[in-house]
């Protein structure tokens, strides 16, 4: 039976401490700069354009930060598992330093949309760019850093920092930006700083981990062939992607939160924390009590739920009861989530973790990042409701097709 792994058992991990505060930190400023760049988008856009044209400029933010990560994996993958894996991410924090000094200059200018949308298009590729190799390399960092035993456990407690920043990053974004758009920048750039610290402060010792060597084309091949010959792993990492891709609303956030249910930047700020917050409390609850069984039913169920209650986030005009089923949305997604980071930690070998993690990463952010463009896309056909409905639908479907299509990942049943 997995028990829970106490607070105090941690203390003696000290770099695993610090990996959870950089983490928190991390993902703060991220989802913080993600609401920012989604709403200045959003603001500059209605000034020359309609809501379904705005609505795929938003869209457009999350197709530049793919297509550099979907570029860039087989080599960052590679690269995560070459070279020191906390040198990458603080070289990457840096350049998260510099893309946040470029938005507050673009703000301080005041440029027009045909110049300012470009620039923030740009900066936005960049943070794509950067974390296409920030992603694999934090990935793979984490097993070093506790016994194997407890590696589950760990990746719960993982799940609930990153989810804990991805609760105060949007709330502090809007709140800013409804301050000031520079003054939100700022204090982005701040906060990646902070995240640069903590990762020089790690002593973390990656010497008993033999790099891999060979030709990087071969290194990259191992990689891709392994995720495709393990079915469990590409059905889960694929499950997530395609179900995400297709039933995401984020891009749509500002839309929804400006001309649907009349918020102004600070209400945003908080509609887009309700999946941050319904994801933290059920990633709380598994860091306390971890799933042990029927793993693979969990998963399934989890994403069913996440389709249904974007259908039903579609349909409402009322805020609060949007904020409910965006909460349940998150909550959904993280027991997916921790399904899925758990087998693929548990299954994959030292050595490829870092060209695995950058494979499973850019499938998370093809969901993500590429989901938006697509919620962008569609809504500039149907409109943002029939996007929103279109996504859910979507995300059943994924579903049913899912459980016939990889039978081993359904009947998947202990994590260990």
């Amino acid at each position: 039976m997995i028990k829970a792994l106490p607070l105090a058992r941690l203390v003696g991990y000290r770099d695993f401490l610090l990996y959870l505060l950089y983490r928190f930190t991390v993902r703060t400023a991220t989802l913080a700069q993600s609401v920012i760049i989604g709403w200045d988008v959003y603001d500059i856009a209605r000034r020359d354009h309609d809501v379904f044209q705005s609505a795929f400029y938003v869209g457009l933010v999350g197709l530049c930060v793919f297509l550099p990560m979907m570029l860039l994996t087989p080599l960052a993958g590679d690269t995560a598992d070459r070279y020191n894996r906390r040198k990458i991410m603080i070289v990457g924090n840096i350049g998260d330093c510099l893309v946040a000094g470029g938005l507050v200059a673009v703000s301080l200018l005041d440029l027009p949309s045909s110049f300012a949308l470009p620039c923030l298009l740009a900066l936005s590729g960049c943070v794509g760019s950067i974390r296409a190799f920030t992603m694999p390399a934090g990935t793979a960092l984490m097993p070093a850093l506790v016994p194997k035993n407890i590696l589950p456990r760990a990746v719960a407690w993982s799940l609930l920092a990153g989810q804990t920043g991805m609760v105060l990053g949007p709330w502090l974004g809007g709140i800013l930006t409804s301050l000031s758009v520079t003054l939100a920048y700022g204090a982005v750039c701040g906060l990646y700083l902070l995240a640069t610290t903590i990762l020089f402060m790690l002593r973390v010792d990656l010497s008993q981990v033999e790099p891999s060597k060979g030709s990087r084309l071969r290194m990259i091949v191992e990689g891709l062939s392994y995720v495709w010959s393990n079915k469990l792993v590409f059905g889960a990492i694929s499950l997530d992607m395609f179900a995400v891709l297709l039933g995401g609303v984020t891009a749509l956030l500002p839309v929804f939160a400006r001309d649907i249910l009349h918020l102004d930047a600070a209400g945003f700020g908080l509609l887009r924390s309700g999946a941050a917050i319904g994801a933290g409390l059920v990633t709380l609850a598994l860091s306390i009590r971890p799933i042990q069984r029927y793993a693979g039913a969990w998963m399934l169920s989890a994403v069913a739920v996440y389709g249904v209650a974007t259908i039903l986030f579609a349909l409402s005009r009322d805020m609060w009861f949007s904020f409910a089923m965006l909460t349940i949305l998150g909550a959904a997604d993280s027991v997916s989530v921790f399904v899925r980071q758990s087998l693929v930690q548990i299954m994959t070998p030292d050595a490829m973790r870092g060209r695995v993690a950058s494979v499973s990463g850019l499938f998370i952010n093809a969901s993500n990042e590429l989901g938006e463009f697509e919620s962008g896309m569609v809504a500039r056909i149907l409109g943002p409701v029939g996007s929103a409905l279109f996504g859910g639908i979507g995300a059943l479907v994924i579903v049913v097709l899912w459980a016939g299509l990889f039978p081993k990942m359904r009947r998947a049943d202990r994590i260990q």
